[in-house]
């Protein structure tokens, strides 16, 4: 098999160690070498050190969790890194050693048989940890709403039945008013907005309960966390927008596509960033985020077309924004929606929307240009034949006979 890269290296990445084996192709035979380092600063300065004096122009490592990051960044001034999904360069199964491995990354680094994985510059990446923050807070503030919620129900306040928002303006004054010890139904209700659909006597009724000192103690705990992460969140925005500041025409941009808001565009562009050279064609893309079947295929039979993990933060953000599409009125988006919906249920539709979404992104970052809507009618008039066979076959179904006539 053809070297692609004689002088190149293999990296097995552990928490506090890294073995790292160099593959040196000459005339004579390869020559090959194995050592070990810490993941000190200090000891990964030396392990490129020693790459540059070896000579090795190519290095490969696995993906492992967060802690191939720091060897990244200091070798990546010295040497052409590659990142391997440790799914895809699997040895052979009995022979797991720490060295073993290392060897064997190189092994397939040197014959080209190593596709890297996507890793964006350090300004995408500094934003991407931002956007995933702030998705983690949104869950987590989640969390403790739905528990102050239970404590609620554990007290016999029905406060969700009458009030959509617990932690809107009459939910969160009526929670603080109650860890403040009021339990007066009359009073409690004098808090609320005069917005509430509910009258006045289903909302007195609702704010009658039995609330205890461990009530009170748990509502003040959880409203006490939910106020720190929405503090959190504001710093986190304020960061984000002083990052996005380069990209704030092409995020502009995104939103222009129904289904897509600011924060939407803001994680599309920390997930994938702006070079779509990156990905050859916009099928690429999808696949590489998991929005297409994937290929299962043995003796003739198609055995699953179940979908790849693919990235997880980007294509439940894209799903999200796909429903919100969805309900867009008059767009190509909408119909192709309720178009596959019919047929394959409303799971695999919203999934092609998705996917419909990523292609429109992947142009509109490519070109620089806005979207452009292919109109609500864009299949009728694509196809007007399959169309008129469709509504004929539906009249049939009614019991009515049809004759096909053009008009003049």
């Amino acid at each position: 098999m053809e070297v692609l890269h004689p002088r190149c290296a293999g990296l097995d990445v552990h928490k506090d160690s890294v073995v790292a084996c160099i593959r040196i192709a000459t005339e004579g035979g390869v020559r090959q070498e194995v050592r070990t380092f810490g993941t000190t600063t200090m000891a990964l300065e030396s392990l490129a050190d020693w790459l540059r004096a070896e000579g090795c122009t190519h290095a490969a490592m696995e993906a492992t969790g967060v802690y191939w990051k720091p060897v990244w960044h200091v070798l990546d001034e010295v040497i052409e890194l590659v990142l391997a999904n440790a799914m895809h360069i699997k040895n052979v199964p009995g022979r797991k050693t720490d060295v073993n491995d290392a060897t064997w990354i190189a092994d397939l680094l040197a014959h080209g048989l190593i596709r890297g994985s996507f890793v964006p510059e350090a300004s995408i990446q500094e934003l991407r940890a931002l956007t995933r923050t702030r998705k983690q807070f949104i869950r987590e503030k989640a969390g403790h709403v739905q528990r102050l919620q239970k404590t609620l129900e554990d007290a016999n306040l029905k406060i969700a039945s009458v009030v959509a928002d617990i932690m809107g303006t009459s939910g969160r004054a009526i929670v603080e008013a109650l860890i403040d010890g009021e339990t007066d139904p009359e009073k409690l209700a004098d808090l609320t907005s005069k917005r509430l659909k509910a009258s006045r006597a289903t909302l007195v009724e609702s704010l009658r309960g039995r609330v205890t000192a461990n009530h009170r103690f748990l509502l003040k705990l959880h409203l006490g966390h939910i106020k720190a992460i929405e503090q959190a969140l504001v710093a986190v925005d304020k960061e984000v927008d002083a990052l996005l500041a380069p990209f704030l025409d092409a995020a502009k941009r995104l939103t222009t596509m129904p289904g897509i808001s600011d924060i939407v565009a803001e994680v599309v562009i920390s997930e994938i960033g702006l070079d779509m050279s990156r990905f050859s064609t916009p099928a690429h893309l999808i696949s590489w985020a998991g929005l297409c079947p994937r290929n299962d295929e043995s003796a003739g039979k198609r055995r699953s077309t179940r979908l790849r993990k693919g990235a997880p933060w980007l294509k439940t953000t894209l799903v999200q924004a796909a429903w919100a599409a969805a309900r867009a009125k008059k767009s190509y988006l909408s119909a192709q929606f309720f178009r596959l919906k019919s047929r394959r249920g409303p799971r695999k539709a919203i999934m092609a929307v998705a996917a419909s979404m990523l292609t429109a992104i992947y142009f509109m970052l490519r070109d620089g240009v806005a979207y452009r809507d292919l109109g609500h009618d864009y299949f009728e008039r694509t196809d007007k034949m399959k169309a008129a066979q469709r509504l004929v076959r539906r009249l049939t179904d009614l019991g009515y006979e049809v004759t096909l006539k053009a008009a003049a």
